[in-house]
This record gives C-alpha cells, sequence and structure tokens, in this order.
C-alpha cells in the first residue's frame, strides 16, 4: 500500500492502476480514430472540434486543461451518444515565446555563466547550507516553490529563465541545450502527448502592432508578458514655444526652437488655455527633433517619439538637458490657438509621468482637473463661477480629490464634444465634433502640432522590456473593411456561442478591430511569400489551421513532426491542390498526387467541415478568434463557416489566482500523479461552466478519489450478492420512486451536456443519482433491492459519468458489468418520460419525514421540560413506549378554500401574473371571507397566505393554486409506513384524516396540539402517545 507521511494513497492508485489498464485498451482498438464517409453526414452524425494549440515553452498546466476539458467532455459526450467524433490536437511552436525564452537563458549564461550563478548568490550559499543542513530535505524537482530567491527578487521581480527550466526538473546539464529553439520543440511536445494521453483525452493522434525596442520587431498579443490587447493612444501634440531668454538651465538650448510638447485627446479647446502644467517632481528630458526644433517631454514619450520617426536619429533618443518639473514652472509660452499672447508654466499635483508626454495644457473652461488646479493656486471667482456647476455641486475642494475630478472630467468631456458650439476662431459656429479633425489638420498644416501615440497602458513584452508605439514598415490586415466586416457580423449571427457575454464580447472586437500588423521579423514561424524578409505573426497564422487537421494524417503520416514516409511530399501540396480541397476551386490538374488520394482528402475536409466547436478562453475574442471568423468568411464558402465557439474564463486554484511565483500551481502531470486523471477530470468539471473564473479545489479531486473508489466497492458487493435481489419489474413504492429519478437524471443530464454545462451534468447525472441511490437504499427495508433496478441503475450511472470520468466508466463497463464494447460508444441510455407527479409525491414523503421528527424532537423534549424526572428521548422510543399519529387534510377548507377560489379567477397562466393587488382585495372584500364578523383577524392570517401562494404560482404555474395536491397524501403515507416507521424510531404508527371526527377523536388529551398547528395540503402534523 503507497504510503506517504502516514497517510495512504491505495485508493488513488487504485485509479491510476485502472487509468493505466483502461488506456492500453483504448490504444489497442484504436478507439478514438476517425475516419469520413463518402456521403455527408446528416445534423448530428458527426461532431468535429478543436482548442487553441498551446505554446510549447513549457509543461501543460490546469489553465490549459481546464479549457481543454470542455471540448474533451463535449467530443466524449457525442461520442458516446454514437456521433462520429473528430478531436484532433497540435501544438504552437512559432511566435516569440520559445525564441525569447531561449534568448533569454542565452543571455543569462553569457552574463553569469554555465551553470550561472547569480547575483548575491555567492553570499546567500551559507545561510542556504545552514537551511539545508536544518531541515535536511529539499523540494523535489518537479514541486513549484512558493518564494522567489533574493537573487530573482533583485531582478526586477522577473524570474531568471535558468531558475524556470530547473523548476520544470531539468537537470544544470541539460539546461544549458534549451539555448537552441529546436531543443524546445524535440523536449516539450512529446511530453504533452504524454500527459495528454495520461488525461484521457479522446484524440486522433493522426491528426495531429506595439513595438519592442529590445526584440527590434512589433509586439503581437502574444508576444506580450503583460498588456495583450492593448491598442495604440493617438494623441495631437501642442508645441508651445519657450519664449526667451531661457534659464540658466536651458542656456545652452539658446538659438534653437525650444517647445513643452503637450499631448492631448482635445485640439479644438486649445482657443481656451491660460496655462500649462507641469509636475514640480516629474523627470523631463529636452529631446532633439531635427536640427532646429527641441521638444521638452518625459523620457517615455521622447522613446515613443523616436519611434514614430519624429527624432534626429531614428529610434536613438537624444537628450540634450535633464530637467526636473521645477525647472519648467513660470517659463513663458507661446501656444498655437490660445487667445493669451503668453501663457506660463505651473505646477500641477496630479499628472501621470507614464500618460502622455508630462505636460498638459490647461484648459479650466473645459476641464475640471485644471479649474481646481488653479484654484488651489489662486482664487479666481469668474473661473470658478464659470465652472461651479460641476465642481462645487460634486463638493469638489482639492485637485488631489481624484476619484471626483475623473468623473467630473467625464461629465464635461461628453457633454462639450456632443452639445458644444466653437464659440471663438476660425470655425466659430460649428459644432465641436465637425471642428475638431478640422483645427487638428490646421496645427499639423502650420507645424504648431505633430502627431504621437502611446500604449493606451503599459505593455511588457516576453523579452522583458517595456513596449512603445512605432512606425515600421509593416504588413497589415486590414480587418473592419466595410464588405469584410459585414460578412464577418453574418458569421457570427448564425454561430452559437453558449452565452451572451461571449456574444457582446464578439460583438465589441468587430466594432473596433480595424489594421492589424501581421507580421514581424523575429521569432519562429513561417516567411510570408511575397516578402520573406518578415514572419507571419502569431496570431495571424493560426486562423484557419483547423482545416489542415482534416488531412494532417495524409501528409504527416502519424508523426508529430512529420517525419514518417508519406505518400504526398510537401513540394506536392501546390496552391492549386489546396484551394481545391479547402476553397472549392478547380480540380488541380497541375498536380503530381495521385488523384485518388486527393480524392480522399477532398472527402475528409468536406465530412468534417466546418469545425462544431472550438473551445477557449474568452482572452482570445479580442483576438484570435474574431480573426478566425474573418478569414473562414473571407476564403470559404457559407457552409464552411464555424458552427460556435465556448469560451471560458481562468482556473484559481482552491479560490486563489494561479501563479508559479506564489507556489499556487499544478501542472497536469503533477495533477494526475497526485489525484488521478479521473479525479482530477472530476474536479475540473466541478469548477465551472461559464466565462467568470473558475475555481479547481484539491478538496473536490480528493473527494472525487473517495467517492468514485467506495462506488467501485458497492457495485462488487452488490454483484455478488445479486442472486439475494427481488427479481421482476419494478413493484414497490421505492422502486418506482428510484425508477423515475433514473428517468429524471437520464433526460436532465442529456440536456446540461447538450448545452455544455459540464459542472450541471455532473450535479444530475452523478450527484444527484448517487443521493438517489442511497436513498432507495434506506427506503427498501426488508423487501431487498431490486435485481433488475438495480442493474439498470449500474448502467445509466456508467454511462452518465463516461464523458467526465472515462477511465472509471470503462473498467466498471467491461470488468464488473462484463459488457461488450466500450463504455465511450456505448450510446446515450434510453429513459422513459419522468412522472413528474410521482417526483412530486416523494418530495412530500422525505419532507413529511423530516417533518415528523422534528415534531417528536420537539413533543419529548416539552414533556422532559415539565417532567425532569422524565425518561430520556432514546428510551422513550427506544422502548416503544410512544405511538404516532399523522393527521392529514387532503384539501383546502375555509378562507384558505375562498383565497385560492380568487387567485385563481385572478391569475394569467400564460402571463404568470396576477391582476392588481387592488382587484383581489376587492373580491375578497365582496366574498363570504369580507362579510364575516372577524374579518379584521381573519385578514392577518390570509394576508401572508396570499403572498406566499401568488409567489409560489408565479414560480411552478397555476398548479400551486389547486386546492388538493395532485397525489393522494393519505396513499402515500400508507404505503410508505414500514419507511416512516424506521425513520423516526417507532413501531406502531397511524395515518389519519383530520377532517373525521372519529380519527380526531384518537389524539385525546393531545388534540390541542392538533389545533394549534392543524394540517393543510403538503403539511401533515404529527403527534405522539405514551402507549399503555
Amino acid at each position: 500500500m503507497a504510503t506517504e507521511g502516514g497517510k495512504s494513497f491505495a485508493r488513488r492508485d487504485r485509479l491510476r492502476e485502472i487509468e493505466v489498464k483502461v488506456q492500453k485498451w483504448w490504444e489497442d482498438k484504436d478507439v478514438f480514430r476517425a475516419d469520413s464517409c463518402e456521403k455527408p453526414p446528416p445534423p448530428g452524425e458527426k461532431f468535429f472540434g478543436n482548442f487553441p494549440f498551446p505554446y510549447m515553452n513549457g509543461y501543460l498546466h490546469l489553465g490549459h486543461a481546464f479549457s481543454l476539458s470542455k471540448l474533451e467532455f463535449a467530443a466524449a459526450y457525442h461520442r458516446l451518444r454514437g456521433a462520429n467524433v473528430l478531436l484532433p490536437f497540435a501544438f504552437h511552436c512559432t511566435g516569440m515565446p520559445i525564441k525569447a525564452s531561449a534568448d533569454k537563458l542565452a543571455r543569462e549564461i553569457q552574463q553569469y555563466g554555465n551553470p550561472p550563478v547569480f547575483p548575491s548568490q555567492v553570499e546567500e550559499q551559507e545561510d542556504q547550507q545552514v537551511q539545508i543542513d536544518e531541515t535536511n530535505s529539499l523540494a523535489p524537482p518537479d514541486k513549484f516553490k512558493g518564494k522567489k530567491s533574493k537573487a530573482a527578487s533583485k531582478s526586477s521581480g522577473q524570474v531568471f529563465q535558468w531558475e524556470i527550466m530547473r523548476s520544470f526538473g531539468i537537470s544544470d546539464s541539460d539546461i544549458s541545450d534549451f539555448q537552441q529553439p529546436h531543443k524546445w520543440l524535440t523536449y516539450f511536445p512529446p511530453l504533452a502527448v504524454k500527459d495528454l494521453k495520461a488525461f484521457g483525452l479522446g484524440c486522433d493522434w493522426r491528426r495531429y502592432t506595439i513595438f519592442s525596442p529590445l526584440d527590434g520587431q512589433p509586439c503581437a498579443d502574444h508576444d506580450r508578458a503583460t498588456g495583450e490587447g492593448v491598442q495604440p493612444q493617438e494623441y495631437t501634440i501642442i508645441k508651445m514655444e519657450v519664449l526667451p531668454p531661457f534659464p540658466s538651465k536651458l542656456g545652452d538650448l539658446e538659438g534653437r526652437k525650444l517647445f513643452l510638447a503637450a499631448a492631448t485627446l482635445r485640439p479644438e479647446t486649445m482657443y481656451g488655455q491660460t496655462n500649462a502644467w507641469v509636475l514640480p517632481d516629474g523627470k523631463y528630458g529636452a529631446f532633439e527633433i531635427n536640427d532646429t526644433d527641441v521638444l521638452i517631454v518625459s523620457h517615455r514619450a521622447a522613446l515613443n517619439l523616436a519611434y514614430q520617426k519624429h527624432c534626429r536619429v531614428p529610434e536613438k533618443p537624444t537628450c540634450l538637458a535633464e530637467l526636473t518639473g521645477y525647472d519648467l514652472i513660470g517659463l513663458p509660452l507661446k501656444s498655437p490657438l490660445s487667445m493669451n499672447e503668453i501663457i506660463y508654466a505651473l505646477p500641477m499635483l496630479s499628472i501621470l509621468m507614464d500618460k502622455g508626454t508630462g505636460i498638459v495644457t490647461s484648459v479650466p473652461s473645459d476641464a475640471p482637473d485644471d479649474y481646481m488646479a488653479l484654484h488651489d493656486l489662486k482664487s479666481k471667482p469668474a473661473l470658478r463661477a464659470k465652472y461651479e456647476t460641476v465642481c462645487l455641486q460634486m463638493k469638489i475642494k482639492s485637485q488631489n480629490e481624484k476619484e471626483k475630478l475623473a468623473e467630473a472630467k467625464k461629465q464635461t468631456y461628453l457633454k462639450g464634444f456632443t452639445e458644444g458650439t466653437m464659440l471663438v476662431g476660425e470655425f466659430a459656429g460649428k459644432k465641436v465634433q465637425e471642428a475638431k479633425p478640422l483645427i487638428r489638420s490646421k496645427l499639423l498644416e502650420t507645424g504648431q502640432a505633430i502627431m504621437y501615440s502611446e500604449p493606451e497602458k503599459r505593455v511588457i513584452s516576453r523579452s522583458g522590456d517595456e513596449c512603445v508605439v512605432a512606425l515600421t514598415d509593416q504588413w497589415y490586415i486590414t480587418y473592419g473593411e466595410t464588405e469584410w466586416k459585414k460578412l464577418a457580423e453574418e458569421c457570427l449571427s448564425s454561430m452559437n456561442l453558449y452565452s451572451d457575454e461571449t456574444r457582446h464580447g464578439f460583438e465589441h472586437t468587430l466594432g473596433w478591430l480595424n489594421q492589424w500588423a501581421c507580421s514581424r521579423s523575429f521569432g519562429l514561424g513561417t516567411r510570408i511569400p511575397w516578402d520573406e524578409q518578415y514572419l507571419v505573426e502569431s496570431l495571424s497564422d493560426s486562423t484557419i489551421y483547423m482545416a489542415y487537421y482534416t488531412i494532417a494524417h495524409f501528409l504527416q503520416n502519424g508523426d508529430l513532426y512529420g517525419k514518417n514516409e508519406s505518400s504526398v511530399k510537401p513540394e506536392q501540396m501546390i496552391d492549386e491542390v489546396w484551394d481545391y480541397i479547402f476553397c472549392a476551386g478547380p480540380y488541380p490538374k497541375a498536380a503530381d498526387i495521385a488523384s485518388s488520394i486527393i480524392d480522399q482528402m477532398k472527402q475528409e475536409f468536406e465530412y468534417w467541415y466546418p469545425f462544431d466547436l472550438r473551445v477557449s478562453g474568452k482572452d482570445l475574442i479580442q483576438n484570435h478568434l474574431t480573426f478566425s471568423i474573418y478569414n473562414h468568411t473571407a476564403i470559404m464558402p457559407k457552409r464552411h463557416w464555424p458552427r460556435g465557439f465556448r469560451c471560458n474564463g481562468h482556473i484559481m486554484l482552491n479560490s486563489e489566482k494561479m501563479s508559479k511565483s506564489t507556489g499556487n500551481f499544478k501542472t497536469l502531470n503533477q495533477s494526475i500523479e497526485e489525484f488521478s486523471a479521473d479525479a482530477t477530470r472530476f474536479s475540473l468539471a466541478d469548477a465551472g461552466d461559464g466565462v467568470d473564473d473558475a475555481n479547481f479545489v484539491f478538496e473536490t479531486a480528493n473527494a472525487a478519489i473517495l467517492r468514485l473508489t467506495k462506488e467501485l466497492a458497492w457495485y462488487e458487493d452488490v454483484l455478488a450478492a445479486e442472486s439475494s435481489m427481488r427479481t421482476g419489474p419494478p413493484s414497490t413504492y421505492s422502486d418506482r420512486v428510484f425508477a423515475n429519478e433514473i428517468n429524471i437524471a437520464v433526460k436532465m443530464t442529456e440536456q446540461h451536456y447538450h448545452s455544455y454545462m459540464f459542472r450541471e451534468a455532473l450535479k444530475t447525472g452523478f450527484y444527484d443519482l448517487q443521493a438517489a441511490r442511497d436513498e432507495y437504499r434506506f427506503s427498501c427495508g426488508a423487501g431487498g433491492y431490486n435485481r433488475d433496478l438495480v442493474w439498470h441503475f449500474m448502467d445509466v450511472q456508467t454511462r452518465l459519468l463516461t464523458p467526465i470520468c472515462p477511465h472509471y466508466a470503462e473498467y466498471v463497463w467491461r470488468e464488473l458489468l462484463k459488457k461488450d464494447g466500450f463504455a465511450v460508444k456505448a450510446g446515450w441510455p434510453s429513459a422513459d418520460a419522468p412522472d413528474l407527479k410521482l417526483k412530486s409525491a416523494n418530495k412530500y414523503l422525505q419532507d413529511s419525514i423530516v417533518l415528523m421528527r422534528k415534531l417528536l424532537q420537539k413533543q419529548i423534549l416539552g414533556s422532559k421540560k415539565a417532567n425532569k424526572k422524565g425518561a430520556p428521548i432514546t428510551s422513550l422510543t427506544e422502548d416503544n413506549k410512544l405511538k404516532g399519529l399523522i393527521y392529514v387534510n387532503e384539501q383546502f377548507d375555509g378562507w384558505k378554500e375562498e383565497c385560492l377560489r380568487i387567485l385563481q379567477s385572478k391569475f394569467d397562466d400564460k402571463k404568470r401574473s396576477f391582476a392588481s393587488d387592488k382587484e383581489i382585495l376587492e373580491a375578497l372584500q365582496q366574498s363570504s371571507i369580507g362579510q364575516a364578523t372577524n374579518f379584521k383577524q381573519i385578514q392577518k392570517l390570509f394576508m401572508p397566505f396570499l403572498r406566499f401562494k401568488k409567489d409560489e404560482a408565479i414560480a411552478i404555474g397555476v398548479q400551486a393554486l389547486d386546492l388538493r395536491l395532485p397525489f393522494g397524501e393519505i396513499e402515500v403515507l400508507k404505503e410508505n409506513l414500514d419507511l416512516i416507521k424506521r425513520q423516526i424510531g417507532l413501531e406502531e404508527v397511524e395515518v389519519l384524516s383530520a377532517a373525521d371526527a372519529v380519527d380526531v377523536a384518537k389524539a385525546g388529551g393531545l388534540v390541542s396540539l392538533l389545533n394549534q398547528n392543524p394540517p393543510s395540503p403538503g403539511n401533515p402534523t404529527a403527534i405522539f402517545l405514551t402507549r399503555w
């Protein structure tokens, strides 16, 4: 028995043993192989699903597994119900992540040696040795540690690549090999295949703008460490000329044109400039733009400008003087369009140096920040009166009240831009919206302004440097082109996206997506055919590759790297062949490939395409998934457009963000080793289904181990004892209830799987069905199980759990149930229509038993208080001193009956709504209730009853207003007297009618309890008498 620290892992190990055995069964029979048919598949006959191939710069982790599990569960469901399923897989080996990691490793070796000795490491060795001696143990290499070393902490918060490789369990002697990108491509993909097979993936393995100065190329979304989705923000830079004489700090610049350069989104407001703002403690520089002009801006802005051709030496900012904001305060300025001939630079405390240029124009008439900053410097009644409608209304007292000022700015800018009219200048009388582009053009034409862009937010490349916006020689794809966009919108409208939030995300992306830089000069990938100095950017080279899956087995012959000899050579796949297969082009007569093979490839594509489902994290909506829609509509006919995307959120581990740096991280392999594949899959299904972040809980995985192994033991015990069971069709009440619960589970679980709501499928197909089985075990009593019904349960339970826990299910199917074939292809279980009346009756029974227990305890406790020397509660029941009387009233009567009849007449069942309360109250007043002398007393009782019944009717329909339940309460209770006796621990229990005087008399001296708590439909009353 495997143990660790006194803890037994026998249950986990049994599941792992089963998994290894089952995977061998699948492999031997090639269970997941998918082949096309000659005829096109009718709806529902085939399912083709795929998943964005993961980057191969490390091991697969639970984040990958979570998204992938949604596809795996969906494909397994369709395979189970009999569909022909294609689930291919591939690995992303292009782009920057691998190349950047390899180069980073090479730089570390060059700088620190091989193996490297990082800064502070020498000083720490002595302390580390003491720690090792004290603990006498080290974390195994496959465990991710929770704390960074001091060396890592000192490297700007970034972990060294060498340390990352060590955390993968790679030895120091092998790490240096990873300086070559090719090593990554041969090391990680085979391990990923191994992990996915261990996971039980039902895969056909035959088918397998922003610019980084350090990398010297555009930094696309997947080339970024942070800032994915960030776009360039365009500004107009206003050149405010510094008037001579210059102060001493700027004396060396005499004779040059010197400007404070302010970035603005609102050039049309420049007529109202009163001053410029600088941050007193801000770091600025005087940067040479050309032979004559010098701009004073922040260093960050200067770098962006240098890559936008606003620099004397391209891409290399030349700083002529280092300055602070204090050096600039008081400078006289001549600013374009300002009604003031001279304005001055003044201090403002709220300027952000990582936004714009660090210089801000002041237009108090349009900017609350400017108004309050001036107010802080000097009180100006005229300006205050002009702007008090916002600032005073919002009670803003200082420029430091940033949140209030931000809201005031939002209100003012929106109102000014949408409703404002120009009062002065060349464009006086025009709407602000019309004047803005005209004013900007004039400023640019006269040289008083330049265009400037910077990232909306901070962007860090995978190489570790901060990115800028650059003007580059670049190839762009013009997403957003009017006619193309219409096709993309048409495609989206016909797709199944499984959530409104996902659809809104795509609609938003289609609204803003325009030109996309699709080339780069660094990294791994395919050369652009017409300009081979560039590579295809990694998000642009992965938009229609799903089509390749359909024919990959012809070209790669089952080998991940395509090394196996194939009947088709790469050079034979000329453009005409691809056009014929994928784009409905003419037959490729010039192709040097056997026509039978071309026809087979065409058949495969036509059979499988379009794909039915692509599963992905929601972060790919803004790029890859939208690109996929665009490119499919561009080159493929409508019948091959994508049918569905299902997007999910990220996954947390134990309610915390998954992170290597904190140690809250787990690879797929680690999870399989710790919990088993099926327990991992179980916990992934339980983690959540929506687009919000899900939660993988270790306790859920451990509980799954216990549940699955205990279920195996129960199956084995039941099968060993089946000869003693009852035979024949279900005959008892408990038989009928259990059979009905099985039918409900089949129907509900099918709905959830079909909607790809796997957590709900796990609930109805496992948790609820297990609860029904446990209830049946207790309800059967001395009569025992019905053999056929128990076999039916085991069959159904196994099939319903197959998509989520296929190894467990396959083992049960073949080894315990001795069924033919494979569970993964067993077919969806058949079921009769659920009997909702029977379900309602059983709920009534179970609720009544719970109520009886409470009443029994309450009555005994009450007796005990009255007689402190009385018998203990247990002895009263164990010695059979008590007899139970259950009183039932099967129909509402009196004022309750009258209330229900009035509600029935005032209810619209189709709309699930009632007439007004006033109308209902008037009807009550005119009824026999309203005419009663004690109406006010009754009103206190019937008003809560009315509210309760109205809410119930709105929730479930008009049946909530019936005078009787849809089943006989007395009949249900009498049929289950044996169960009731066992549940409440009494030997004598009688079911009586509260409407029968003879029955009521049996209550004797306890009739007062019956009067205090009279029974009503759905709510029996139990009293307990001492037996003599």
